[in-house]
């Protein structure tokens, strides 16, 4: 009998998409993505949320345009930053043209809900001169009037027809360059319509839990439904929905991508909970250990174990491993191997100037490797 490699996750095969110049779909590296809270039409204001969502790792930023205000400082706003930037629209279809004419990289439209025909053909126009993709964003929360007297109530097979039907509309415009969400805040729904979704076309798909709650409980949430889609292959783009800092956003996307093998960014640190055996205090330590860690970008594993019980075994598998032994004295691990012993009093200085170096060893083999090609 073959048996599937248990760490192997055999991705849906979709189209490829641009948005700006990072690819979705086709294969290509699962993109993480945020939204701004600010109002849009506050330039300084949304380009400072923009920044710090693209330093902590976004790859795609979604900015609202309810208004003509807000499409006047876009052009603003995408010239001052270095991540593509989607112009969420509904309904006016105006907003639409007048966003890829700022320059955003991608509009968030559902085009059967933007008006006649000609208005979708403006907006496809427009979007076709400015090399501008779209997202058909479906919404269990909006879905049209239509399938909901069809259906009686929002499901998975009401959702997955919507978005098929918006799709429709772009390709009798001739236009493939889209992906399309079918998010709810239910899992369960979600989840199913995605899975419907995915069977029933091949365009690229975003994913996400909509209205997922606060930064505890809608991380549990995005984490089970995005995290479900995932390892079924399942998936190109990813948002998680918080009601918080659009930072903790993108914090939970990587964290999701890093639990599941599929993308790795910043140093991923596995710790124990503690408990009488612990030798140090793991929680205090993994809590500073953490913040000061969050600057390096290059991916590594740190394994923080507070007794012998379980500590090497876990260093064996990581770049750096640190585990409490007796009388204050603790061992670590680099590269899996016992390596020298450390006292208590500089535990957190040492790690981080030993992961430090590793990712800067790391950064310069990359360096060095590019050169020579």
């Amino acid at each position: 009998m073959s048996v599937r490699p248990y760490r192997d996750i055999y991705r849906r095969q979709s189209r490829q998409v641009m948005v700006g110049d990072v690819a979705v779909g086709g294969g290509a590296p699962i993109s993480v993505q945020t939204m701004t809270n600010t109002l849009t039409s506050d330039a300084d204001a949304t380009i400072r949320q923009v920044q710090a969502a693209a330093e902590a790792g976004a790859d795609i930023v979604r900015v609202s345009c309810p208004d003509e205000e807000s499409t006047a400082a876009l052009k603003t706003i995408v010239k001052s930053v270095d991540v593509p930037i989607v112009a969420d629209i509904h309904f006016h279809y105006r907003r639409g043209i007048e966003a890829a004419e700022a320059g955003a990289a991608c509009l968030r439209i559902n085009p059967g809900n933007i008006g006649s025909p000609e208005r979708v053909r403006e907006v496809v126009q427009a979007a076709k001169d400015h090399g501008c993709s779209m997202r058909i964003g479906v919404n269990a929360g909006s879905l049209e009037k239509h399938l909901l007297e069809k259906y009686g109530e929002p499901c998975p097979e009401a959702m997955v027809e919507s978005g098929l039907e918006h799709a429709r509309i772009l390709e009798d415009n001739d236009f493939y360059n889209f992906k399309i969400s079918v998010k709810a805040s239910d899992v369960f729904l979600a989840v199913a319509a995605y899975h419907g979704l995915a069977e029933a076309c091949n365009y690229p798909l975003h994913l996400g839990i909509t209205e997922a709650g606060g930064l505890r409980g809608g991380t549990v949430k995005s984490a089970i439904g995005i995290g479900n889609l995932l390892w079924a292959g399942i998936g190109d783009t990813i948002r998680v929905s918080l009601s918080a800092d659009p930072v903790e956003e993108v914090k939970v996307g990587y964290d999701i991508l890093k639990s599941l093998n599929l993308r790795h960014r910043g140093v991923n640190v596995i710790s124990c909970p503690s408990c009488a055996r612990q030798q140090f205090d793991v929680i205090a330590t993994v809590k500073v250990l953490e913040e000061r860690l969050a600057h390096i970008t290059t991916p590594l594993t740190v394994s923080v174990i507070g007794c012998v019980v379980n500590g090497p075994g876990e260093a064996r598998e990581t770049d750096i491993g640190f585990t409490g032994g007796g009388k204050g004295t603790h061992q670590v691990y680099i590269g899996g191997l016992p390596h020298h012993r450390l006292q208590d009093e500089n535990v957190v200085d040492h790690l981080v100037k030993l992961v430090e170096d590793k990712a800067a060893e790391i950064e310069a083999e990359k360096d060095a490797a590019n050169a020579a090609e």
